[in-house]
């Protein structure tokens, strides 16, 4: 999920209808007293960085006038919290309040629907609330397409005693915030609390909305960097691993760095799971034996062997990692083989100098190993496949055994080989195929064409062509399996190239210090 500052959800809630307090975000100091200022009287400072009890934390703070604003403005600019930065403070004129109370939009797995959670007694501790006061809180399941409507919202009002004008006013921002979280495609949106103040007013003084990672694309004017919900900003490998993601919705790649800055001896490993079940089993598995997880990786749901590829290339462009551990559930639906082809080019692209241990679980899971293992045997580290019946335990057990035993042998990468200007090549959705001719016309196995999975390929004067349009290969008709180099590499003549660039990482991995 897509995580929004305070701010910005009060943005979407105020174009909804829903009333907040008045103010603006100020990214800096004069920002600050112009804000206060406008303002003309005392003002609070929230801090906009996504973590809990920021009040308890000081990174809530209270001023009667521009100069105090400016003042408290200055030390909470540029502090560090849960690796934020603070560059964004949400100045807002203070309310006196009288009564709090709490509403929540959630998906609720149990229901397979959306549900409206609201509490007469704020939302500090609303578990405990439902438990020792359950005549306080209501919830309404929402049909998706009718939606929350206005005597539903009352209805649930009226069940813990609220009625008349005040009734009629909260229904209100029920429904807006329905209609809201609705229009916004939100996964989440809370109002925490609803305030009623001194002079009649009913506010949404805090708020967390949260929108559903797939439905970002829709969303531009929201101006979300990552559809993660982070309790940090994005790292510049975050950044990079979601724009493979964020254009290519053949299956999935979720990539998350959970460590930075750390060293061969912090026993760190780069982890690439699929699935969430298996991929949580296998870094618990990989934990017991004493090592760190240097980010979490799920390649899942029939990704393209391209995708694999790019994962495994951005796992492998984190400093300092002791191994590189994979295994997640072991009854993919998947073709293994398609997984198995992307490690191979990444791994031999990388040269991988520390051992790999994957398990490749499922579908053609036979290929799949034979494929990971007899394709990486020059690599200057081991490479080992297993499969479904090989437990979790048993890998990690093989990977703690590669990592301390050290074996790495003397290897020499082999130069590419050259293109000559014979050369035959089409766009894919993410890449470019290249064929060279002159080392095709002499290939005796034409392997390019029968390993080809879609099909899209034929032969003509002993060279690969398209079967189809050069536009229905770039729309996605070339699944990018990967073995018009993979299998030519090693069952052909070494004609066959597809080019898979990833922005941004080789300008990254030159910044860090990885050739």
């Amino acid at each position: 999920m897509a995580r929004l500052h305070e701010y910005q959800g009060k943005e979407l809630l105020k174009s909804a209808g829903i009333p907040v307090p008045k103010g603006r975000v100020a990214e800096n100091t004069d920002e600050v007293r112009t804000v206060t200022e406008e303002l003309e009287g005392e003002v609070v400072l929230k801090a906009q960085v996504w973590t809990t009890g920021r009040f308890g934390k000081g990174l809530i703070q209270f001023a009667s006038d521009p100069d105090e604003a400016a003042q408290k403005a200055a030390g909470l600019f540029g502090k560090e919290v849960n690796n934020f930065t603070i560059n964004q403070i949400l100045v807002e004129k203070k309310i006196e309040i009288t009564t709090e109370y709490f509403a929540s939009l959630i998906i609720s797995d149990v229901e397979a629907a959306p549900v409206m959670i609201f509490s007469g007694m704020g939302g500090t501790g609303v578990e405990e609330i439902v438990k020792k006061h359950p005549d306080k809180v209501s919830f309404a399941t929402i049909d998706v397409i009718k939606g929350l409507k206005d005597f539903q919202a009352r209805n649930m009002l009226a069940q813990i005693g609220i009625s008349g004008k005040e009734q009629a006013k909260l229904a209100d921002i029920l429904v807006k915030l329905w209609e809201m979280a609705r229009a916004n495609d939100a996964r989440s949106a809370e109002i925490n609390p609803i305030v009623f103040t001194r002079d009649g007013q009913f506010l949404a003084a805090d708020c967390r909305i949260t929108i559903d990672d797939y439905a970002v694309y829709r969303h531009p004017e929201l101006n979300i960097e990552i559809a993660r919900e982070l309790n940090r900003p994005p790292s510049e490998l975050d950044r990079i691993a979601f724009q493979v993601e964020k254009n290519d919705y053949r299956g999935t790649f979720y990539f998350i760095q959970m460590a930075q800055g750390f060293d061969q001896n912090d026993n760190y490993v780069g982890f690439h799971g699929a699935g969430g079940g298996g991929s949580m089993m296998s870094m618990d598995a990989v934990q017991r034996k004493g090592y760190k997880i240097a980010n979490f990786c799920d390649t899942s749901g029939n990704p393209p062997a391209s995708k694999v590829y790019r994962a495994a290339k951005i796992i492998l462009s984190q400093k300092n990692i002791r191994g590189y551990f994979g295994s997640g559930s072991g009854v993919a639906s998947q073709e293994q083989f398609h997984s198995a082809r992307g490690l191979v080019k990444a791994f031999r692209e990388e040269w991988i100098n520390i051992p790999a241990v994957i398990r490749l679980g499922g579908n053609s899971e036979d290929l799949a190993v034979r494929i990971l293992t007899e394709y990486t045997r020059d690599l200057p580290a081991p490479v080992e496949g297993y499969k479904k019946d090989n437990s979790v335990e048993y890998c990690a057990e093989r990977f703690d055994a590669l990592v301390k035993k050290g074996s790495r042998k003397d290897s020499a990468k082999p130069e590419s080989p050259s293109l000559s200007g014979n050369i035959y090549s089409f766009e894919t959705l993410t890449g470019t195929v290249t064929y060279d001719y002159d080392r095709c016309l002499e290939c005796e196995s034409k392997i390019c064409v029968s390993k080809c999975v879609p099909q899209i390929l034929r032969l003509e004067n002993e060279g690969p062509v398209l079967n189809i349009t050069r536009e229905e290969a770039k729309k996605g008709k070339c699944t990018e399996c990967l073995a018009c180099e993979v299998e030519c590499y090693f069952h052909g003549n070494k004609g066959g190239h597809i080019d898979l660039p990833i922005k941004g990482l080789e300008e990254y991995r030159r910044k860090v210090g990885i050739a």
